[in-house]
């Protein structure tokens, strides 16, 4: 359980950024959609560089030391870049400002890469079986859904006047949470590893390139990978789309919070029936099912207007509890691969990792991206300060259908490429 926890902080980290930034550059900061979606891309950038380089790291610090410890500990400093990038000072607007905010993402998304990468390595090192594996991502799901629900009920609530004071407040606040959730897993992971066992990468020399090369040629890992992308994709996109839509179909920025709560409350509970549907139908069907809920549900938002407040969050609900069922089977398919290579001869479950993490970053920055490239086709008009303006009908167009229709594409083809995923059996002992 102290293990898990370090996924509350990391929770935080993912929501917060990837739920209010793109609004926070295109509403406060006066910053223009396109270049806000830079903003956010271009940093990620760095991070599919840097991840698959820390995965080869982490498992040579394994190696000389037995344990990954020593990168965890950078992601203390993850607290700092969180505050200082929405603490813009008051002369900065624009271009400016989207400067400041990169600068400090860049540096958050590095030290956070510092945490996840060996912190996601965790449960490839122990010596579990298949379900094993699954169990310990279930309890990791659980706590990162409870930061996912905090930071996502509680930011938009603590910024919602919009003032640049609010969201420096609210980022000081959630930082301190991250840092104490760190703290407490490097206990657990200490802990975790006492009790399971540690499995040492192969002893042999290779480089991140190499280690890259045969991440990528692993037909299973490759296909879910893929898959992963597509489905990061679309879930960063809702996150980022969701205050736009709350604040144009509806007229209530307030409900951000609330349909923050409609989605990400019930995946809270949704692990542990997700781990049933498992043991029943294997991590593959379960994975294609939760896809298939969530192209469904993002074309059912297309309604929201007519169906109304209550109906649209029944539908957000259920977009929730697939969200759990996505996060839960594709992250504990990942010890499953390495698993499968270590039987062929090659376990480097750092190197896997950090392709994972990296692909993952991936999507966090693409999605909010497209998102912004779509208000950006669509003329959507920034603004300063939290003040309102009248948006063209073809911005309001743009923002609808980039909040569901291409959620739905991006997700149907995530569908395609897990279905070419052909490991679903127990791996290893």
């Amino acid at each position: 359980m102290t293990y898990s926890t370090g996924s509350i902080g990391m929770g935080v980290w993912v929501t917060v950024p990837g739920l209010l930034l793109l609004y926070f550059l295109t509403h406060t900061l006066g910053v223009p959609p396109f270049l806000a979606g830079l903003t956010l891309l271009l940093p990620k950038i760095v991070d599919v560089v840097v991840h698959p380089l820390l995965g080869t790291l982490s498992d040579r610090q394994a190696r000389h030391s037995g344990h990954r410890r020593g990168l965890l500990r950078w992601g203390l400093l993850l607290g700092v870049a969180m505050a200082a990038m929405f603490s813009v000072p008051a002369g900065l607007s624009g271009p400016g400002a989207a400067l400041w905010v990169g600068g400090w993402f860049i540096a958050g998304n590095l030290l956070f890469a510092c945490f996840q990468v060996p912190y996601l390595t965790t449960p490839s090192d122990l010596r579990v079986g298949y379900h094993e594996r699954t169990r310990v991502f279930m309890f990791r799901m659980l706590f990162l859904t409870l930061g996912l629900l905090g930071a996502g009920v509680a930011a938009p609530a603590l910024v919602a006047s919009g003032g640049r004071g609010d969201y420096s407040r609210m980022a000081l606040l959630l930082a301190g949470a991250m840092v104490v959730s760190c703290l407490v897993a490097l206990a657990g992971v200490r802990r975790l590893v006492g009790n399971c066992g540690f499995r040492l990468p192969d002893g042999r020399t290779h480089t991140a390139l190499g280690d890259i090369r045969i991440a990528w040629h692993d037909h299973d890992f490759r296909a879910l990978v893929l898959s992963y992308l597509f489905t990061g994709t679309t879930t960063h996109l809702f996150l980022a789309a969701l205050p736009f839509y709350t604040e144009y179909v509806f007229a209530d920025g307030g409900l951000t919070a609330v349909f923050m709560g409609a989605f990400l409350g019930p995946a809270v509970v949704a692990g542990p029936l997700w781990l049933r549907v498992s043991r029943r139908i294997g991590k593959q069907r379960g994975l294609l099912l939760s896809q298939g809920v969530f192209i469904v549900g993002s074309l059912v938002l297309l309604l929201g207007e007519l169906l109304g407040v209550a109906a649209t969050v029944a539908v957000v609900v259920a977009l929730g509890i697939a969200f759990a069922g996505l996060q839960l089977f594709a992250f504990s398919m990942v010890p499953d691969a390495v698993a499968a290579a270590e039987a062929r001869g090659t376990a480097r479950a750092g190197a896997y990792t950090g392709v994972w993490t990296a692909t993952e970053a991936t999507g966090t920055a693409v999605g909010p991206y497209l998102y912004s490239a779509v208000l950006a086709v669509g003329g959507f008009v920034s603004t300063a300060d939290g003040h309102g303006v009248a948006q063209p009908d073809s911005a309001l167009t743009a923002l609808l259908a980039g909040f569901t229709v291409v959620p739905a594409v991006l997700m149907a083809t995530a569908v395609w490429f897990q279905r070419r995923y052909a490991l679903d059996r127990p791996a290893g002992p």
